[in-house]
Parts: C-alpha cells; sequence; structure tokens
C-alpha cells in the first residue's frame, strides 16, 4: 500500500472547519508531542554527531566545550551555536559538507549579494526525506494521486521547482514541468491539458490571471482547482484575491534551500497556519535583536536547525523570516506547531523615521482598496534628514479613468488605508495598468536610495 492511500486522518468528510476533505500523508504527522519531543532529542544528538565532521561546526563545539554527550535534552539547544547565511558564503563552495564528495546526488544554490550562490547538497536520502517533506503539505492541500500539476517553478539552482516536482510525484499525481515564463504559452497549456493545481508565486499567479483575461480568457473559467504558493511572503488579502480571480482554493508552504527547500512547513485543510515538519525540524522563535525567545504568538525570527538531512546538517540556522507560532491544538489532527505567514525578513524590513515597516503592510493596504491592483513599487529616499516614501501603484483597468476627481478619490483612500496599517504618511502615485514590471519569480517591490551607511 502506497503512503497516499493510508487512513489517519481523524475527520473523513468536510466541516465548517476545513477548506477541503481533512487528509494525514503519514502517521508522524500526528504523533503525541511526549513522543514527537523524545524523537527530536534523538535525532538533535544524531545531528551534532554529523555536524562534528563539518569544519565550521568543530571549532564552534570546541570553542563553547560541546560533546555529543553533553546533548541531553532540548533544553541543550540553546548552546547550540547559530549558523548564518554568512557562514556558509564564508565556506563556499561546499565546505558546510558532512559527507564525502562522492555521497553527493544534486546540488542547488540560492542566489547572493555577491554574485555567487549559496550551495546546498542533498544525498540519495536526503532527496527522498526531501520528496515526503512536500508530499505531505501537497496531499494536506488537496493533491490527489488523479490529479494534473502545472509547475510554474524555474527548474534550475532555485529549489522550488525540483522540490515541488518530486512531491508530487510521491504523491502519485502527473506534472507538466511548464517551468517559469512565456506566460501566454503557460495560459495555453492549462487551458488546453487541463491542469487540476498550479504551484507557482503568489504574484505570478495574479499575472497568469491578468494575462488570460487580456486574451479574452476568463481566469475563472480555467480548469485548476487547487493551487499551492511559495517562494515569497504573500498576505490572506492576496490569497482572497487570487481565489477569487481564478475560482481555486490557494495553499500557502514555506522553505528555504539552506533548510532543505520547500517542505519545512505547509497548510492543511484547516488553513490556521503551516504546520512545522517537526520530527524533521527544531523551530525556535527568536527576537531578532535579544536572540532570546519571543513570547507566545509573538513575531520572531524564525531559527531552525535540520535534524535529519545528512550532506550539509545545519544548526540553528538563522532564517531572517518573521513569523510567529502557534502551539496550541489543530482540529486537522496534526501535533506539530504551526507558524503564521511570514510578515517580512529582517533584511528586507525598512526603518522610516524610526518605524518598522515590511512590504507586505502596503500589499495589505492595497488589497483592501477597491480599484487598486496588488501590482505595487516603494520607493524610499531621503530629503536631509528626512525619509520620504513613494508607492507607485497599479490601477485596475477597469477602474483607470482620465477623470481627476475619481483619481484623486482612489489615492486618497489607499493614502488613508496605508496609514492606518503602517501609521505612516507616504507619497501614493497613481499609474497605469500594466506599467510596473511583472515577475516570474520572486517579486522585487523595494528600491531604497538612501545611503546604506545611515540605514
Amino acid at each position: 500500500m502506497s503512503l497516499h492511500q493510508t487512513t489517519f486522518a481523524p475527520y473523513k468528510t468536510q466541516g465548517p472547519e476545513f477548506a477541503i476533505e481533512n487528509r494525514i500523508w503519514d502517521a508522524d504527522e500526528t504523533l503525541p508531542r511526549a513522543e514527537l519531543e523524545a524523537l527530536q532529542v534523538e535525532r538533535l544528538r544524531d545531528c551534532v554527531g554529523r555536524a562534528a565532521a563539518v569544519p565550521f561546526y568543530q571549532e564552534k563545539f570546541r570553542e563553547n566545550n560541546i560533546t555529543l554527550s553533553s546533548v541531553r535534552s532540548l533544553d541543550d539547544l540553546k548552546r547550540l551555536p547559530f549558523t548564518t547565511k554568512q557562514d556558509l558564503r564564508d565556506h563556499y563552495p561546499l565546505g558546510f559538507l558532512a559527507v564525502t564528495r562522492d555521497k553527493i546526488a544534486r546540488v542547488h544554490g540560492s542566489s547572493g549579494t555577491t554574485g555567487k550562490p549559496t550551495f546546498v547538497a542533498y544525498t540519495h536520502d536526503d532527496l527522498a526525506l526531501w520528496s515526503n517533506l512536500c508530499a505531505r503539505f501537497l496531499y494536506a492541500g488537496g493533491l490527489r494521486s488523479n490529479h494534473l500539476v502545472h509547475i510554474a517553478f524555474g527548474y534550475g539552482l532555485f529549489t522550488g521547482g525540483f522540490g515541488l516536482h518530486y512531491g508530487v510525484e510521491r504523491v502519485g499525481a502527473a506534472i507538466v514541468p511548464a517551468a517559469s515564463g512565456n506566460t501566454e504559452r503557460q495560459i495555453m497549456l492549462l487551458k488546453d491539458l487541463g491542469a487540476d493545481a498550479l504551484v507557482c508565486t503568489p504574484s505570478y499567479a495574479l499575472y497568469i490571471a491578468e494575462v488570460a483575461a487580456s486574451e479574452g480568457i476568463d481566469p475563472r473559467d480555467l480548469p485548476l482547482r487547487y493551487a499551492h504558493f511559495g517562494g515569497e511572503p504573500w498576505t490572506e488579502d492576496m490569497r482572497r484575491q487570487i481565489e477569487e480571480d481564478m475560482n481555486i482554493l490557494a495553499f500557502n508552504n514555506y522553505g528555504l534551500s539552506e533548510i532543505i527547500g520547500p517542505g519545512v512547513s505547509g497548510e492543511c485543510a484547516a488553513r490556521r497556519g503551516m504546520h512545522f515538519q517537526e520530527d524533521h525540524f527544531i523551530v525556535e522563535c527568536l527576537n531578532p535583536d535579544t536572540l532570546e525567545s519571543a513570547g507566545e504568538g509573538e513575531a520572531g525570527e524564525l531559527v531552525i536547525t535540520a535534524m535529519t538531512k545528512q550532506a550539509m546538517p545545519i544548526i540553528r540556522y538563522r532564517t531572517r523570516d518573521i513569523a510567529s507560532i502557534d502551539r496550541s491544538p489543530c482540529p486537522c489532527g496534526r501535533t506539530s506547531a504551526r507558524m503564521s505567514r511570514v510578515l517580512g525578513r529582517t533584511d528586507d524590513m525598512l526603518i522610516v523615521r524610526g518605524v518598522n515597516l515590511y512590504p507586505s503592510q502596503i500589499e495589505e493596504a492595497l488589497l483592501r482598496v477597491e480599484g487598486a491592483a496588488p501590482h505595487y513599487q516603494i520607493e524610499v529616499d531621503r530629503k536631509g534628514n528626512l525619509d520620504e516614501i513613494t508607492v507607485r501603484v497599479e490601477m485596475r483597468a477597469r477602474d483607470f479613468s482620465d477623470k481627476m476627481r475619481e483619481m484623486a478619490h482612489l489615492r486618497d483612500r489607499i493614502d488613508r488605508e496605508v496609514q492606518h496599517i503602517t501609521g505612516l504618511r507616504m507619497h501614493i502615485e497613481l499609474v497605469a495598468p500594466q506599467t510596473l514590471e511583472r515577475f516570474v519569480g520572486k517579486a522585487k517591490r523595494v528600491i531604497d536610495h538612501r545611503p546604506k551607511a545611515t540605514l
């Protein structure tokens, strides 16, 4: 019997608390907390043992008098060193390998500011683990073996395309590996092949709907029923917008290349946050300034330990992603903690006039104003000693007008909503439809002209 045919779900029919029928992929997702935490201790010890083969960790363990015998409980995690992206860059290209090169089955990478990627390596067992982690959240989000999945992620060093590809295959569904770009062709494939599910970034899904409408195709008439979005932060308002525009159910998932790729967490049928795969990852939520634990339900930086990855075990990786953690029981039956949407990144956060500002807050404001499209650009400059923000906002084609009074009214509504959510006054500039750049990968929303030394 294949895994996707098992029946561990405590609920077998759709109820008011579930967006779809509730299904669970494997029994480890429902381990009692005591058993789960005991498994974490065992796997954390194994991780420390493997990491001792990595020169970076060898030095850190020696400096902090850490030995395998000294790791006895989850409380000992606090004694272990943090790992940052800069540490990976400093040991470019594969200085974090814990296995010999002949054990490597694949190498992926994420982009870096130096122009060189941060490489991550996988053994064959790592790849099998990865595909199963992705299968878990895909299955939880409605994917079944009889579905056809259209993947519009890039198939290169980026982990999204391959991670989701092999997760879909693990569930047993068929795949259209469309990759990214050529949106008109994407729409043709969606229409003609009849895909049930779409995999891409949420901003690209919006663009697909926009291009379809411009070609005279109602995106709601496409055969899609589900979507699994990742690769960039997105708001609940954007989810509602996409679901309305495309007549689908959209599910959120989270991951990052340095840990394993997509599969760190994903939504269940309840859609009350993304379940961490805690049998493979230990997740902390810390105040990014003090590195102390954030309060229950408070937003903080996610710090993740990849306990079971063989090629490159990662201990206490500072993701820079800001989110909160919910440890209350979930009606789906999974016992793992859940994370909120990513609210922003510590390295994407703008400090403007002493106020912390995330681009997602602008998006949230725009999606609450009828007439504003979810395409925007934030430009920050400094005039004298004062920071100034200009937000360029596209209008929807049906709301575009040459009447100054109507445009002024729309701009005022956006201004009020932005100020209400962020607490800041900004210059709102309305631009015509199709004016701002579209993205097939991660959207780039911010242009900051301020001198770096003053940030």
